[in-house]
């Protein structure tokens, strides 16, 4: 998987958040996207998935055989787990992960309870989610993505409410599930982004 970013540019009326960036990411490697709050890190990953558009410049995804995927399929090979998104908090945690992998899919030979088991919520498998504290709801935020059959993650402060079990947990899942995966963060905590190889400080791109 290859995501070519190509002279890119972003405003909110008249101001521009950033122009001019040029970056090429390609799986497995990790890379972080750090910079202040403010500073576009959010914006440019919400780009990266299609879900916000761009004022100037090109975003190119290609997959294997560097066969283009055209920007409105890109959702089929992306998961975004960010604090900013909701969970269906009226299914409990076994219906909402049985919906998501009928829209989505697991990594093969996953199965939910194993799933269940990696986060450590065995016994709130039956439990709708808007009885979760806010750390569990980010470890099942974190789960959704991590786990999905796509080849690219996309992670927006990926730590947010998690206690150290829950920042040992993140680790544990970037290190055992996401081998052979495009990782972006963004985030401007390094322990988000320790296992990063390469980091793009947003702020050079004003």
């Amino acid at each position: 998987m290859k995501i070519k970013l190509t002279n890119l540019g972003k405003r909110y009326n008249r101001d521009w958040v950033f122009r001019k960036l040029e970056y090429e990411f390609l799986a497995p490697k990790k890379y972080a996207i750090t910079g202040p709050n403010g500073s576009g890190k959010s914006t440019l990953l919400q780009i990266i998935s299609g879900g916000v558009f761009f004022n100037e410049g090109d975003i190119q995804y290609s997959g294997k055989n560097n066969k283009i995927i055209a920007s409105e399929k890109i959702y089929r090979h992306i998961s975004l787990a960010a604090p900013y998104l909701e969970l269906i908090e009226e299914m409990t945690l076994l219906e909402f992960f049985a919906f998501h992998q009928k829209m989505k899919g697991w990594l093969e030979n996953i199965t939910v309870q194993q799933i269940i088991g990696e986060l450590k919520l065995e016994d709130a498998a039956n439990k709708q989610i808007r009885y979760f504290s806010s750390g569990m709801k980010q470890r099942v935020k974190l789960a959704q993505a991590i786990f999905s059959n796509v080849p690219v993650i996309l992670l927006d402060e990926p730590l947010t409410n998690l206690d150290d079990a829950g920042i040992i947990l993140y680790h544990s899942l970037i290190s055992n599930f996401c081998m052979n995966k495009m990782v972006i963060v963004s985030s401007n905590d390094p322990k988000e982004y320790s296992f990063c190889q390469e980091e793009i400080d947003i702020k050079l791109y004003k």
